[in-house]
């Protein structure tokens, strides 16, 4: 259904080729991947109350038309909830985003562990279906989570969900209450939802509830990474391995994986973001060597045949780690090479890739000029979309070589970092980009021909 009217903000001058198609004042806010329906028609995204969208404080899910400009207001929360970070299912017309909890209070308001997935169907139903469910006390329920969910990304098949997660039954706990080295910390995680449920729990704390998919975790951190070693602290900016998985080593086919970005110590004590891959079996609902839904004291544990590994070693480097702007794991469709952001050694921030079997990580990009924002694949494998220098920009997946699609801008107007995202037909990117009035800023959706 349309939304209300609201007040307009004037057109700005456009580039050629590119067009805004957003204008109400407000914030509109797109995720880093899968903002577009299926059929390239429709933009989805969420609103927010300030300029440049740092406030989680979204009450409504919409879509906009990129042909017409016709907005529609997929989910309108009730109960002071707080909705956002949408993305469209690849296959479908479901969408899944965060949804905070109801009649929040001091004690439970919304954060990184009071949150959880939501699937609306984009009929005009507005109906929202729980994707994981939550269980907060003992014994916990396998299946279920015992915190809060984010950045939730269906696979490429639009049967499993992607998302981060963080823990807060051991959040709850006081450091200064327990001995750390008894318990496992709160630490952020990679999980999957596989269509294996409805997961049922027990009501016995006001914030349970079900969920209709069967959840787990499938990274795993320690406390104190060992300097030097492969351990983790911290999973995250994740995102699904090729169409279908990749071809390892010995010819054979992992169709399931997701790269992310993991947190390692340095054999001279430094923190640096590396990156990683986790592949899953089919199954993700057995146990392996600890119960899925972990304990009061631990986490939850990955099931029974995932691997972890390490793709990145950069310690040696003259800028070591994962550098520029936040950013997720891109792969390329055919799974071979996966995209993430470093610098060179005059300190500018461009493309690399690595193989998901590992082996030295490529420079892609020899840009004068930063990268600017998170990145996505052509559908056809042949371009990645970012912004640079003002400007919405393609780099050839083959030579590297960087093409501007719209005018460089000044920094009050440039596209925003947070999203750059190619049309399934790889057609269109979508991006946004502020627009002020009248004293006002807001984030504004844009899009432009490739």
């Amino acid at each position: 259904m349309p939304t209300e009217s609201s007040e307009t903000l004037p057109r700005i001058e456009c580039n050629d080729g590119e067009r805004q198609i957003t204008f109400a004042a407000h914030g509109h806010i797109l995720t880093n991947v899968n903002v577009w329906s299926a059929d390239s028609e429709w933009i989805v995204y969420d609103v927010r109350s300030d300029a440049d969208g740092g406030n989680f404080d979204g009450n409504r899910i919409e879509r906009v038309n990129v042909r017409t400009g016709v907005v529609e207001v997929l989910y309108a929360s009730r109960d002071n909830v707080c909705c956002g970070v949408v993305t469209a299912s690849p296959t479908d017309n479901r969408v899944v985003f965060i949804h905070g909890p109801e009649h929040p209070t001091p004690d439970w308001s919304y954060n990184f562990c009071h949150r959880r997935g939501v699937i609306v169907h984009m009929d005009g139903s507005g109906t929202a279906t729980n994707v994981d469910a939550c269980d907060l006390t003992p014994p916990f329920t396998a299946g279920a989570l015992r915190g809060g969910s984010h950045v939730h990304v269906f696979s490429p098949d639009g049967m499993w969900i992607a998302f981060t997660y963080e823990d807060h039954v051991l959040w709850a706990l006081s450091d200064s209450d327990d001995d750390l080295n008894q318990r496992d910390l709160n630490q952020r995680g990679v999980g999957v939802s596989l269509p294996a449920g409805p997961v049922v729990v027990s009501k016995d704390h006001c914030r349970n509830h079900d969920g209709s998919y069967f959840t787990v975790l499938v990274t795993r951190t320690v406390n104190h990474p060992q300097p030097g070693s492969d351990e983790i602290s911290r999973a995250f900016e994740d995102g699904w391995v090729g169409r279908d998985g990749y071809v390892r080593r010995d010819c054979s086919r992992q169709a399931l994986a997701i790269a992310f970005q993991g947190q390692v110590v340095t054999a001279k004590g430094e923190s640096i973001s590396e990156v990683f891959i986790v592949d899953l079996p089919e199954d993700l609902t057995r146990p392996g060597d600890s119960p899925l839904q972990g304990s009061s004291t631990t986490r939850p544990a990955p099931p029974c045949g995932v691997s972890q590994r390490r793709l990145t070693f950069t310690a040696d480097l003259k800028f070591p780690g994962i550098q520029g702007p936040r950013h997720w794991m891109r792969s390329s469709p055919d799974g071979d090479r996966i995209a993430f952001l470093m610098k060179d050694d005059a300190g500018v921030v461009q493309i690399w890739t690595v193989s998901p079997n590992g082996g030295n990580s490529i420079q892609l990009t020899h840009n004068a000029y930063d990268i600017a924002s998170t990145f996505t694949w052509s559908s056809d494998g042949h371009w990645i979309a970012h912004a640079m220098d003002g400007s919405v920009c393609v780099t050839s997946a083959s030579t590297g070589v960087t093409r501007r699609l719209t005018l460089s801008s000044p920094p009050e107007y440039s596209p925003r970092p947070e999203a750059c995202v190619f049309s399934p037909d790889a057609k269109q990117i979508a991006y946004v980009r502020p627009v002020s009035s009248e004293g006002h800023t807001w984030n504004q959706i844009f899009v432009c021909s490739v």
